[in-house]
């Protein structure tokens, strides 16, 4: 039951700011996908807005879903009025509602060079002949993964045309789809293949023990603990650091081959900071399997579990 004085003090929270994201971590370290996503989406359409990290409150993280009768994080309100979660911000900002909302112009997106292959534009125009009207949506998320399905053409879409296919976008695929090449391998284990040089590089999975091998062997690395000072206090690993923001700094000066390896509890919010450092240009990075958790359990029984 949510208490008078936990939802006075939200309120008053969302009155304090045009635009008050209540997240997962803070806007300079989140810490879920999710809510790295809309904070991406923030970041590019406004130079400041507030950010509330609900890990940080047990009492605001739960009151917030009874205060919204919204059940997940994260969550946006503009100007009071309660927008919705990361599916419908996503949504809001591809459509272009969301730049109208919050009163920012939209970017002029310069249509992507994107490749496709004879035999991948044979195999498209089967499936476009069936249904007139309708053009290839490419798309590509901020973690760069990549899909294609058959729609019309909305009016905040990019649009080109490439070997005879039409090709619709939302500008943040646009943005992200420069020199991409759209292949297609036939066969029962084949299927479209989309080629992205903007990709980063990919998050690699790491056991605890050969993370053990690794900094037992003197390897140069960077072991990043991602979970809270709360956290850390119950239990660390010696080698790890707690990824605070003057540590966030010393890493982003560091050459971007430097190995990354995050943790956290179980490897969920590490595996989202993980990908984050990826997008930065980190070329080798490593989320270890199972968090500290399985570091207690199979590496260094001395560390508590909780």
């Amino acid at each position: 039951m949510l208490s008078q004085e936990v939802k006075d003090r939200i309120q008053s929270t969302i009155d304090g700011d045009d635009v008050v994201l209540f997240m997962k971590g803070q806007r300079r370290m989140p810490q879920c996908g999710f809510s790295a996503q809309v904070v991406q989406i923030l970041d590019s359409m406004l130079p400041d807005y507030q950010t509330v990290n609900v890990l940080a409150d047990p009492e605001v993280r739960q009151g917030i879903k009874e205060f919204s009768e919204w059940p997940t994080i994260p969550q946006l309100y503009v100007k009071g009025s309660f927008v919705g979660g990361c599916d419908i911000v996503v949504q809001m900002y591809e459509n272009g509602e969301l730049f109208q909302l919050l009163g920012a112009e939209k970017p002029s997106v310069e249509p992507p060079a994107i490749t496709v292959t004879d035999v991948a534009a044979a195999a498209l125009k089967g499936p476009l002949a069936e249904q007139p009207g309708a053009s290839v949506r490419l798309m590509i998320d901020a973690n760069f993964r990549p899909g294609m399905d058959l729609d019309a053409k909305k009016p905040v879409d990019v649009e080109i045309e490439a070997n005879g296919v039409k090709l619709v976008m939302d500008a943040g695929t646009a943005q992200r789809a420069n020199g991409l090449v759209i292949d297609f391998v036939p066969g029962d284990d084949g299927g479209f293949k989309l080629d992205n040089p903007n990709a980063p590089a990919r998050v690699r999975p790491i056991a605890p023990e050969d993370v053990q091998a690794k900094i037992a062997a003197g390897e140069q690395l960077e072991l990043v603990d991602v979970r809270t000072a709360e956290e850390a206090s119950i239990g660390r690993i010696e080698a790890a650091h707690l990824l605070d923001e003057a540590y966030e700094k010393a890493l982003m000066a560091m050459d971007k081959n430097t190995p990354l390896i995050f943790h956290c509890h179980h490897g969920g919010r590490s595996q989202a900071m993980a990908e984050r450092f990826a997008q930065l240009g980190f070329k080798n990075v490593y989320n270890m399997v199972g968090g500290i958790d399985a570091w207690a359990l199979h590496v260094d029984n001395t560390v508590p579990r909780y």
